[in-house]
């Protein structure tokens, strides 16, 4: 089995997520879409909340499965017997900064990374910028999955 991970924060997920995986989910036997923990970052959402919203997004893609990794991307890749990562890049800042971590991680052990050009709907979106504007009121229901349109809304209104 070929298994690859989509790893990010995810905080929260986004359309131009969900379509990186569900492309990576034609591609390779099984996807792990991993989420992040960083216990030095405060996120709006937990890393449970995060991997119930996309366990939901994701329901659909039967060969795709949401779990969790802390330390290095490889260590995790190495004990689940995952060959590759698959990335979206949104820009030429995105391209820089994903190509130094798939040469470090090749070089460590050889994992692979494959970078896939976003979808031009999704070149601006990323989930920093939806929460800035959700946060001030905007309209980003068009930016994010269902679920994850009405959690930000009750995040938001709890805040007020």
């Amino acid at each position: 089995m070929r298994r690859a991970v989509c790893s990010g924060s995810y905080d929260p997920a986004t359309n131009g997520h969900l379509d990186i995986i569900e492309r990576a989910a034609k591609l390779f036997d099984e996807v792990v879409v991993a989420v992040g923990v960083n216990k030095s970052k405060k996120g709006l959402f937990t890393v449970e909340e995060r991997m119930d919203m996309l366990r939901e997004i994701t329901a659909k893609l039967p060969n795709v499965r949401v779990d969790s990794w802390q330390g290095l991307l490889v260590d995790y890749c190495r004990e689940n017997d995952i060959v590759a990562v698959a990335k979206g890049l949104r820009s030429v800042s995105d391209f820089d900064y994903e190509l130094q971590m798939a040469q470090m991680n090749r070089e460590l052990t050889g994992l692979e990374t494959l970078l896939m050009a976003n979808n031009p709907a999704y070149g601006f979106v990323s989930s920093s910028l939806v929460k800035e504007v959700a946060a001030l009121g905007g309209d980003i229901e068009h930016l994010v999955p269902p679920v994850v349109f009405k959690r930000l809304m009750e995040k938001y209104s709890e805040r007020e």
